[in-house]
């Protein structure tokens, strides 16, 4: 009975102290709800020690910040794009990987392709008709492509320029005399030298094969004004070139069909190929390594057996 009338004052003393604590708990905390109004007045007068409205005001530059900065990324991407030209595809080119070659046939129609649309605008005046040899023609083929043009060469003795039937060395003729000349007959456009033009150009073969062949109709608000066409892949989005590779304009010596697709892909590929300048072939640098290396580690064996051998013959004397 003793124990249970201690047991009682010792929980009632118990529940005393915690009621005691949780009524402190809420005077303080009514206390610190009270006194944040005065703190926000005070932060109002000037005072700049209270870190919510700073918290606040950094997260409201932020966000603005980060509105600016989307806003400023898409008018730059759009002003890109119209300033650029949209962004060509990427295409499975044949000859891409590291031991594929260039397609010969395919080259030799892109050549026709050239020779019968592009020449009478375009010049390649880098590369020369023995390019051609061993690429698309035959030696002899070629030799009877180059004498059907007539080149201006000399002095002779007498001190004159005289024509003379082209040669292997000449380089593909020019189809105009001078830069003035060829604006005039453009409607003031110059039109770019196809020698490395697939090096000159962003993405390379992709835009040169994508400009070919996007043309259309300009969308709904878009004006594009007389002696221009559409393109997108174009910068600015207006060309002075008009679309020049339509269905069936090349009869391919081999009867390959003449489609626009067919007739871009084959003379994107004759550009790249005469932008290299050989054969065409990456599987031909591959087997030089393959040779060098083979070549040279037996070379330093020999070599080292030789030097093992001379110095035991020094020893021995």
């Amino acid at each position: 009975m003793l124990q249970k009338m201690r047991m009682e004052k010792v929980n009632r003393f118990i529940a005393r102290l915690a009621g005691r604590r949780i009524v402190n708990d809420r005077s303080r905390a009514v206390s610190d709800m009270k006194a944040i109004p005065s703190l926000l007045l005070k932060h109002g007068e000037g005072g700049n020690d209270s870190a919510g409205p700073k918290m606040f005001n950094m997260f409201a530059l932020l966000g603005a910040g980060t509105t600016g900065l989307l806003s400023f990324a898409t008018v730059s991407y759009a002003s890109d794009e119209a300033e650029h030209g949209l962004e060509s595809p990427s295409y499975p080119w044949p000859h891409k990987g590291i031991l594929s070659s260039y397609d010969h046939a395919s080259i030799r129609r892109g050549h026709q392709v050239y020779q019968q649309v592009c020449a009478s605008c375009h010049s390649m005046s880098l590369i020369s008709y023995r390019d051609l040899v061993g690429v698309a023609y035959t030696e002899e083929e070629t030799k009877a492509m180059a004498a059907e043009i007539e080149v201006v060469d000399g002095p002779n003795d007498e001190g004159e320029m005289f024509t003379r039937p082209g040669k292997l060395s000449d380089r593909f003729p020019q189809p105009y005399p001078n830069e003035q000349a060829a604006r005039f007959a453009n409607g003031g456009a110059y039109p770019p030298d196809l020698s490395l033009i697939t090096k000159a150009r962003h993405n390379g073969q992709n835009y040169v094969f994508a400009l070919l062949t996007g043309y259309h109709d300009p969308p709904a608000g878009v004006t594009i004004r007389d002696g221009l066409h559409y393109n997108p892949y174009f910068p600015g989005g207006a060309i002075a070139m008009p679309k020049m590779l339509n269905d069936g304009a090349v009869e391919y010596e081999d009867g390959t069909p003449a489609t626009e697709a067919q007739m871009g892909k084959d003379v994107v590929t004759f550009l790249s190929c005469c932008r290299t300048r050989n054969g065409g072939t990456k599987a031909d640098g591959l087997q030089m390594d393959i040779c060098f290396v083979t070549c040279t580690y037996p070379s330093r064996v020999l070599q080292t057996l030789e030097m093992v051998d001379f110095q035991v013959a020094q020893v021995g004397a």
